[in-house]
């Protein structure tokens, strides 16, 4: 199993910028391609960032393109979200999630097999 704990949320402002960390342990964190959720309240989860095993490919949502960069440090089986021009509408529960995929070059957006327990971003306006 994949144990995932995220850091790092708290109050911004507008234009301003956060960074989010995802600490894993468990089985081999390079065999999990890994990703950013995030849940606004009354509003269904939606995917934000994914990144391959490998770090070398990324993909986002039209929603935070331009804006939000994801990482990851194998050595350090964390990975990152790093937040700018945050916007009010950002505000919300970010989750990182890890999906089995070894020897796979992939950047899933759904179909996720472990979760952490969240963090909150709000953004002030």
């Amino acid at each position: 199993q994949l144990q995932l704990v995220e850091s790092g949320g708290g109050l911004v402002q507008a234009g301003g910028s956060l960074r989010l960390s995802c600490a894993a342990s468990g089985l081999p964190f390079s065999s999990y391609a890994m990703g950013w959720f995030r849940q606004a309240p009354g509003k269904e989860r939606e995917f934000v960032a994914t990144i391959t095993r490998s770090g070398d490919l990324t993909y986002y949502a039209d929603s935070v393109k331009g804006r939000f960069t994801i990482s990851r440090d194998n050595a350090k089986n964390t990975v990152y979200l790093q937040m700018n021009s945050m916007k009010p509408e950002d505000k919300a529960v970010y989750s990182c999630a890890g999906k089995w995929a070894p020897g796979m070059r992939v950047l899933p957006t759904q179909g996720y097999n472990y979760w952490g327990q969240g963090t909150q971003v709000t953004v002030s306006s």
